[in-house]
C-alpha cells in the first residue's frame, strides 16, 4: 500500500472549506503523505447551463452530456471550480498543481452508454508513474475528466473517478467529502457502515439518492483493497467508515 490519499471535493464544497481542512492538509503533507484532490463542478455547471437555457437531464444521478453540455463542463471544472480551489490552496501555502486528463493522458476513459448519456464516461486507465511523480513534491488537484484512446473527452462523475483512482493507485485512504457529517440513522452519524448494511439502509430509505453514489463509490474502493474510505463533511473528522463484510 502506498502513502497516498485521495479527497473527492463538490462542487459546492470547494466555496465552503475551513480552516480545519488547509490544516489537516498541511499535517499530512508534512508527515509525507501524498494528496490528490479529485473535485467536481455539478452546481456550477447546473447553474450555467440554466442561464443558458441549455437543457438539464440526468439519468440514475449521472448528467447526460451533449456535446454544448460538455463544452460547459470542460469551461467549469477547468476554468473556474480549479482555479478557485487551487486558489485557496495556494493562499495557505500548500504547494499545488492543477492536474487534467490532457496533462500526458493521465486518464484513459470509455463512453459509459454513448447513445443514452453522451459523453459521459468512466476511467479506465491511470498513468500511475506520472501521477505519482506529480505528487512526489506537490498536492494534485485534479478534475474529473477523462480522454478516450482516439481523444474524445468525457465526463465522469466525480466520486467514481476518486474510486478508480484510489483503487488503480492503491491509495491507503478515500475520503468523499460530502454536506452532511457521514451515514444519518436515528439522529446520530453510523461510525461504522457494511456493504450488507448499506443495502438494508438503502432499502430503508435512510440511505436516499443523493447519498447512494458515494456509499457504492466508498464500497468498491474498500473490496478493491483500498485500506480506509470514509464519508465525511470534514477531512479532519471520522465520519462514517465503510468496511470489510468480514469485519463486521
Amino acid at each position: 500500500m502506498t502513502n497516498l490519499i485521495i479527497i473527492k471535493i463538490g462542487g459546492q464544497a470547494i466555496q465552503q472549506l475551513n480552516e480545519h481542512f488547509f490544516q489537516q492538509l498541511q499535517q499530512w503533507h508534512e508527515q509525507g503523505k501524498q494528496l490528490l484532490i479529485v473535485h467536481g463542478g455539478g452546481p456550477m455547471i447546473t447553474k450555467l447551463t440554466t442561464k443558458l437555457q441549455l437543457p438539464v437531464h440526468k439519468l440514475n444521478g449521472l448528467r447526460v452530456t451533449d456535446a454544448a453540455t460538455l463544452a460547459l463542463t470542460k469551461m467549469v471544472l477547468l476554468g473556474d471550480a480549479q482555479p478557485a480551489l487551487l486558489t485557496q490552496l495556494a493562499q495557505h501555502d500548500l504547494p499545488v498543481i492543477g492536474l487534467n486528463a490532457a496533462d500526458n493522458q493521465l486518464l484513459t476513459g470509455t463512453y459509459l452508454n454513448q447513445a443514452q448519456l453522451g459523453a459521459v464516461g468512466q476511467v479506465t486507465q491511470v498513468d500511475g508513474p506520472k501521477l505519482r511523480a506529480y505528487l512526489t513534491t506537490q498536492i494534485g488537484v485534479l478534475a474529473p475528466l477523462a480522454l478516450t484512446t482516439t481523444g474524445a473527452w468525457l465526463n465522469v462523475n466525480a466520486d467514481m473517478a476518486a474510486t478508480t483512482l484510489a483503487q488503480q493507485l492503491h491509495a491507503e485512504k478515500l475520503v468523499l467529502l460530502t454536506d452532511v457529517p457521514g451515514i444519518m440513522h436515528h439522529g446520530t452519524v453510523m461510525t461504522t457502515l457494511s456493504p450488507h448494511q448499506a443495502q438494508a439502509l438503502t432499502q430503508q430509505a435512510v440511505i436516499t439518492a443523493g447519498m447512494r453514489p458515494k456509499v457504492q463509490a466508498a464500497i468498491q474502493a474498500i473490496q478493491a483493497g483500498v485500506q480506509q474510505a470514509v464519508i465525511t463533511n470534514a477531512i479532519d473528522q471520522p465520519g462514517t467508515a465503510i468496511i470489510q463484510e468480514a469485519a463486521v
